[in-house]
């Protein structure tokens, strides 16, 4: 069973929606016992990194998710990937779970890129996010880290597209929202 996590900022729906049309079995859950139990973990996520952390915080999911992180196969997704690394510069700056080390970045303002980025966007890298188009939303970005293997390019700024540290992915882009590539990243996820 995997459970994707409901820390009050997830794309929820969607990804259970997803999962479904894999055929996998999933449970939304804010139960750290739930999470515990699961065989892999989704950390989806959507909204702002301080809110985020104070709900983890408040939910007495902190713990948890380091725990499933560390020990089990676990996916985080968009803001569900940034709260991964240590810090945040959103919301003035926010200290994050630190389970990568690195740090989560505003683009700059460049004429011609509206910020958020809101679309399609390629991706180099090795494996299953080598050379093809997922769908992104956000308006910070991970610096790339030795855990990078999935890189894109925004505004001017390369930046980490998705990360792999032992059994924890993650990603910046939506592969719930990515159409078949999208689930072909979920379905090889499912496998690891």
């Amino acid at each position: 069973m995997t459970a994707i996590i409901d820390y009050k900022a997830g794309n929820l729906t969607s990804v259970k929606l997803a999962f479904a049309a894999l055929g996998a079995e999933t449970v939304v859950t804010s139960d750290p016992k739930v999470i515990a139990a699961a065989d892999r973990v989704v950390f989806p996520g959507v909204g702002a990194a301080k809110s985020a952390m104070e709900n983890l915080r408040a939910l007495g999911l902190v713990e948890p998710v380091k725990e499933a992180a560390a020990t089990k196969p676990f996916l985080g997704i968009c803001l569900g990937m940034q709260i991964l690394f240590d810090h945040s510069e959103e919301d003035g700056g926010v200290d994050c779970l630190g389970i990568i080390p690195g740090h989560v970045r505003r683009f700059p303002t460049v004429s011609g890129f509206k910020v958020p980025e809101i679309g399609w966007n390629g991706v180099t890298g090795n494996g299953v996010t080598g050379n093809k188009e997922f769908y992104f939303v956000h308006s910070y970005y991970a610096e790339i880290v030795p855990e990078t293997v999935g890189v894109t390019e925004y505004a001017g700024v390369k930046f980490t597209a998705m990360v792999k540290k032992g059994r924890l992915w993650a990603c910046q882009f939506h592969p719930e929202k990515s159409g078949r590539i999208g689930l072909e990243l979920l379905k090889e996820w499912l496998s690891c």
